[in-house]
């Protein structure tokens, strides 16, 4: 099995790190500090069949890194972690740059030429990155049989062809299905799965119900 680290400590990461410690994979927890208290109960949860440290650490142990860190606070996550450390890696970039400054609803700080995910390549240029599972609710992330037996869809895009296809194998040990993963190109398509924010939230909003998904009917 592969070692993974999963940088941030909030629900998304909890959910993605308990899902690939079931699934047999080795996970590093990072964070700001080697004494955070959610990554510490993330390490109690788990019986020692975790570990924890820093975002340097946790870059330094993993072959594929999760971001899982809140979107506005990514960028400096990943310079915490270090270049070295990622360098030539695969990060699996979950997060969207929302901007809570003004309150709720939130906006988004990248929009329409620009993503969190393109900001992250530029800042990064030798590593792979690959936007995926930010569409939804983390709990359908790792879960996708929920709901409407899990036929729904899912995104990826980046720039790099063998990383998407790694990526792939991991949504498929999630339980996604593989004609429901849909690759929408190169790390410019995260605009779009991260523009789709607003809408999400308005649907969550208007129904109080995180478990719903898209599935592209043609």
């Amino acid at each position: 099995m592969t070692k993974i680290a999963v940088l941030g400590t909030g629900v998304v990461g909890d959910t993605i790190g308990s899902k690939l410690i079931e699934l047999g994979h080795q996970v590093m927890m990072g964070s700001r500090t080697t004494e955070n208290e959610k990554a510490q109960a993330f390490l109690a949860k788990h019986n020692g069949n975790a570990k924890t440290g820093t975002f340097a650490d946790a870059a330094a142990f993993g072959e594929i890194i999760f971001n899982c860190t809140s979107g506005g606070g990514s960028l400096d996550a990943l310079q915490l972690a270090g270049e070295n450390n990622l360098k030539d890696k695969i990060l699996v970039d979950l997060a969207n740059p929302l901007d809570f400054s003004q309150g709720m609803p939130p906006s988004l700080s990248f929009v329409n030429t620009n993503s969190l995910g393109e900001e992250i390549q530029r800042a990064f240029p030798q590593v792979k990155v690959v936007k995926t599972l930010n569409t939804l609710w983390c709990g359908l992330m790792v879960n996708p049989g929920m709901i409407h037996g899990g036929d729904h869809n899912i995104f990826v895009c980046g720039n790099d062809a063998a990383a998407k296809e790694t990526v792939k194998d991991i949504l498929l040990s999630f339980g996604w299905i593989d004609k429901n993963i849909l690759d929408l190109g190169d790390i410019t398509k995260a605009r779009g799965t991260e523009m789709y924010l607003p809408l999400w939230l308005s649907i969550y909003g208007s129904t109080n119900n995180g478990a719903f998904n898209i599935k592209i009917v043609s």
